[in-house]
């Protein structure tokens, strides 16, 4: 079974669901991204759980990098991994490789 931590947040009446990722996530191509995103959107859903998925990674610096919709991008540029991995609060879990939930 795998898992990803996450962190559930409402920011302003809005859910997200902050996923911590590898940094090699930014070397992937979009359609690699986006089905990713999909896979872990899903399985969020199946267990119930309500909001956006928003990978997150170290993009190096201090700074953090993300996948997520613009009207989240003001919230997200304001916060850090330390943040994220202070508030993580779940896991989502899927039966392998990404495939499926």
């Amino acid at each position: 079974m795998e898992r990803v931590q996450v962190a559930y947040i409402n920011e302003q009446g809005v859910d997200l669901l902050l996923v911590p990722v590898d940094p090699a996530f930014q070397k992937h191509s979009d359609t690699d991204q986006l089905r990713v995103c999909a896979v872990l959107q899903a399985c969020a859903t199946t267990a119930g759980l309500s909001g956006t998925v928003v990978p997150v990674w170290d993009a190096g610096d201090g700074r953090m990098a993300f996948l997520a919709p613009r009207e989240a991008h003001a919230f997200l540029i304001a916060i850090d991994l330390g943040f994220v991995v202070e508030h993580i609060n779940g896991e989502l879990r899927w039966g392998g490789l990404l495939e499926k939930c």
